[in-house]
């Protein structure tokens, strides 16, 4: 009697369905939502301002201040590269923007396209000089951040002798280009700084650039592996320095927003220590500093927890000393959480 041999069934060797659990979990933007909502119920406890609509104003203007910048960075980030020069690049398009329109007597718009100019050039050329010599971001950028530092201080006294820009409020353009840069509303008896506005419309943009399009592949393919994502045709020149220009580019705007909310004046030494805030809200926000990946949502709500403690912490009535030690501790937890929750997503 013949036997019959009953052979295995194929093994089903595609992806298997992911559950809803391992997706949430390979959101990168997932920590820093939790962080959030946890920073968030502990000051509506501990606070009692916290809890006044009025201030909610404030907090977001607070967390618009870094969100704005916390984009671009975001993103740079992502595509595996760092910029230093981003704190004081801001200082920079301001005082560009106020001593030229006020040196040369023109029109102050003209002075913020000068600064748009000039902005998009310094990130050109820390993409290009990245690009060209193959050394670390973090080198090339810091070198660029001394520059501007001490740039923004010898033409500050040169143009105006003193160490702030000479006030331009009352020259032609100002009264429409703050309006632009630096107004505000009122929404249900909350005022509403129109940053505030600018910071969700951009995050919007950014987080569809970087998901739904080609630009966006780009950006991770460059971060992750810029050796295989050039093997297969990505122009990483071009992304790298595309993205240095679109940190040139919030630079600039962040620069009009100081120097219009401040009435046409620029302390030509601000700046400095605020591109450390950029990256730890992009890092908070899921930003892995090895590049590859992260997101711009995180970013924002990396930015929003900046913003909650930062007043959080003066509403509750402690010593706003122990705000920068919080940021190195939130920098440091962040890190490892987003490592931890990026690697268990991956196993699953």
């Amino acid at each position: 009697m013949a036997s019959t041999i009953i052979s295995p069934a194929p093994a089903d060797d595609r992806v298997s369905a992911r559950s809803l659990g391992a997706r949430l979990l390979s959101r990168p933007e997932i920590g820093s939502l939790v962080g959030a909502a946890v920073i968030l119920v502990f000051f509506l406890i501990a606070a009692p301002p916290f809890r006044e609509i009025n201030n909610t104003g404030t907090i977001l203007y607070q967390a618009a201040l870094i969100g704005v910048m916390a984009v671009p960075v975001s993103l740079l980030m992502i595509g595996g590269e760092f910029d230093l020069s981003a704190g004081v690049a801001v200082t920079t398009s301001g005082l560009t923007a106020g001593l030229f329109a006020y040196q040369f007597s023109v029109n102050v718009w003209l002075g913020v396209f000068v600064a748009l100019l000039l902005s998009l050039a310094i990130g050109a050329f820390n993409g290009w000089l990245l690009m060209r010599t193959g050394l670390p971001s973090f080198l090339v950028t810091l070198g660029t951040f001394f520059i501007l530092q001490g740039l923004n201080i010898a033409v500050t006294r040169l143009a105006s002798g003193a160490v702030a820009s000479n006030s331009i409020s009352d020259m032609d353009g100002f009264s429409g280009a703050k309006a632009i840069f630096a107004s505000e509303f009122k929404l249900g008896g909350v005022t509403i700084k129109i940053i505030v506005v600018w910071w969700i419309v951009f995050v919007a943009v950014a987080a569809w650039v970087l998901l739904k399009t080609q630009i966006g592949n780009w950006i991770f393919a460059v971060g992750g592996d810029a050796a295989a994502a050039r093997a297969v045709g990505v122009p990483v020149r071009k992304v790298k320095i595309g993205l240095f220009m679109t940190v040139g580019f919030f630079a600039w705007f962040t620069g009009m927003q100081l120097l219009f909310v401040q009435n046409g004046v620029v302390q030509s030494g601000e700046g400095v220590g605020k591109e450390f805030l950029y990256i730890i809200a992009a890092v908070v926000g899921g930003c892995l500093l090895t590049g590859g990946y992260g997101s711009v949502v995180g970013g924002a709500v990396g930015a929003l927890i900046f913003g909650m403690v930062q007043l959080g912490v003066v509403y509750a009535g402690w010593n706003p000393d122990w705000f920068k030690a919080f940021l190195g501790v939130m920098l440091l937890l962040a890190t490892i959480v987003n490592l931890v929750v990026k690697n268990r997503a991956e196993a699953r």
